[in-house]
């Protein structure tokens, strides 16, 4: 019953393709169409192929009238294990940092840029409650939200339900765990009961569902508070959506990046303690780099995305954007693991460590990819290599797998004009407010005329570099990466690897840069210990915009 729930309310707007009658494949037109794959067939064969081929096309027609939602996945799964590889299986207890000795500022703004971690000490240390905090937020998601364009749906009243629930349980005795009372912030693709659900575009603005996401109820469970649905850019691609443009708070005539772009903007700004966003191919790792934040990319079927809004069905992946590593740690700890609905996730165990002893962690380091770059984000990424090694970490050059990844990259496009091939194929693409020739809509419509041959042999070609990214990885836990350089963010979006990207330092003109520390598959506990101690030994996450 639930399944059903999940397939059917994902719908688009209902419409109905017209019934066409085309006149017979000609000769000429069947030449054509294999010019346009470059395929070479003598006279004799593209005359045999043409009844065929006009047999294929009455099916097309056939199948586009079987309505499909944004919610159907495809019978084939994508698997991110290489042969041979063992999940781990031995579940050991989380362990956090302890939480704080920390008394309450006296500044709200101060509070508005606290940690989860110290948050949860002073709502468990009864120095701040739940609606006290959520009310902090709300004024400044009031006040500075709307000069971000980061945020679709404010929603007030079930954070105040929420928050005031969890002051009760709380003077009860009842403390659920460091998310407790802790407002968060949600990309607005997820679904949420009876509140808007638009996907940052036009033609769904008012979709509203009537259940809640799996990780919307797996963050309430925990007791986290939603205060807000966060913009994404339309269709998760970039930071414009159907009300704007989301800005940077570091400098609001720049964009947040995308596509997680809310989430990002109002952890940065202070707007609420936590963002949920999604990825695909770099949409959290980039907004997090662009507005100062943490970003935690997880492995490819370590969270379900029921109830999420679907982009590519073997790239998705769902994460934390927060202001430091543990944070991100806590959050996942609530997210992680099946749920029975979507059949990509694996039981695989989160043994998170705080203080481990990352001496002992095998790193190694894209020495060639780390040379390409310039200037003062070079200077950072030195620096930051240089209090690894401080910190008594043996730092070993390693370089990924070499592969034509752009030449494969159209398989998130291709998964994604499936998944949205009912509004290209009903007009409603029209619809969107981006209508370049590098938009969706255009995309959409490109991918219509990739091959399926040409789509599997791509996923072949993947197959092989999930392979090859083993042997890679096989020496180490951790890869240490600089941001956006080479094909790193397709790379470990293609292999479905952890990454998680961190600041680590500033430009001259005041804007954030940072690195990404690449995991092994399901090793997001090694991962988080490493960049939690290196970020520890820095200060860089505690710097905030002056909005």
């Amino acid at each position: 019953m639930r399944v059903t729930w999940i397939i059917m309310a994902m719908s688009f707007p209902v419409a109905t393709l017209a019934q066409t009658n085309l006149p017979p494949i000609t000769p000429a037109q069947a030449r054509d169409a294999a010019n346009l794959f470059a395929l070479n067939f003598s006279a004799s064969e593209m005359e045999m192929l043409r009844p065929g081929l006009e047999a294929q096309r009455r099916k097309y027609e056939r199948l586009r009238q079987f309505p499909l939602s944004n919610g159907i996945p495809p019978a084939l799964q994508f698997n991110p294990l290489p042969v041979g590889f063992r999940l781990p299986t031995a579940r050991k207890k989380f362990r956090p940092a302890p939480l704080p000795q920390i008394r309450r500022p006296d500044n709200p703004e101060a509070l508005a840029f606290c940690s989860i971690s110290e948050l949860a000490a002073l709502i468990k240390s009864r120095q701040l409650t739940a609606t006290e905090l959520t009310r902090v937020y709300l004024e400044r998601l009031k006040r500075i939200g709307p000069q971000l364009e980061c945020v679709v749906t404010l929603t007030e009243d079930r954070a105040l339900k929420q928050a005031q629930r969890a002051d009760r349980e709380i003077a009860a005795g009842k403390w659920r765990g460091p998310l407790h009372g802790i407002p968060y912030g949600a990309k607005d693709l997820f679904a949420t009961r009876g509140i808007p659900t638009t996907w940052g575009a036009a033609p769904f603005i008012n979709q509203v569902f009537d259940f809640d996401a799996t990780v919307i109820q797996r963050l309430e469970a925990a007791g986290a508070v939603l205060i807000a649905k966060t913009t994404l850019g339309e269709l998760a691609m970039g930071e414009t959506w159907f009300g704007g443009v989301t800005r940077n708070p570091w400098n609001l005539k720049q964009g947040s990046g995308g596509s997680s772009a809310g989430s990002a903007a109002g952890t940065a700004a202070g707007l609420f303690a936590f963002g949920l966003g999604t990825e695909t191919y770099g949409s959290i790792l980039s907004p997090a780099g662009r507005c100062g934040v943490t970003g935690l990319r997880p492995t490819y079927g370590r969270v379900s995305r029921a109830g999420a809004m679907t982009l590519s069905w073997s790239m998705d992946k769902i994460g934390p954007i927060c202001r430091t590593v543990e944070d991100c740690a806590l959050v996942l700890h609530a997210l992680y693991g099946p749920d029975g609905l979507d059949q990509t996730v694996v039981d695989a165990p989160f043994n998170y460590r705080a203080r481990l002893d990352v001496t002992r962690l095998r790193v190694g380091f894209l020495q060639s990819l780390f040379a390409t770059k310039q200037g003062e984000a070079r200077q950072n990424d030195d620096a930051t290599l240089a209090d690894l090694r401080r910190l008594g970490v043996k730092l070993q050059p390693v370089e990924l797998p070499d592969y034509p990844l752009s030449q494969i990259s159209f398989l998130l496009s291709t998964e994604a004009a499936a998944a949205f091939d009912e509004l290209t194929l009903r007009g409603q693409d029209a619809g969107l407010r981006q209508q370049t020739a590098d938009a969706w809509p255009n995309t959409f419509r490109e991918r219509r005329f990739v091959p399926a041959v040409e789509y599997l042999r791509a996923q072949r070609i993947r197959w092989l570099l999930i392979q090859d990214m083993a042997k890679t990885f096989a020496p180490f836990d951790v890869i240490i990466a600089p941001a956006d350089a080479g094909m790193t963010v397709l790379l470990g979006n293609l292999t479905g690897h952890p990454c998680v990207a961190l600041p680590n330092g500033f430009t001259s003109a005041g804007m954030p840069t940072s690195i990404c520390f690449l995991g092994r598959l399901f090793g997001e506990a090694e991962l988080l210990s490493l960049a939690k101690t290196y970020q520890d030994a820095t200060s860089h996450h505690r710097r905030h915009p002056a909005l």
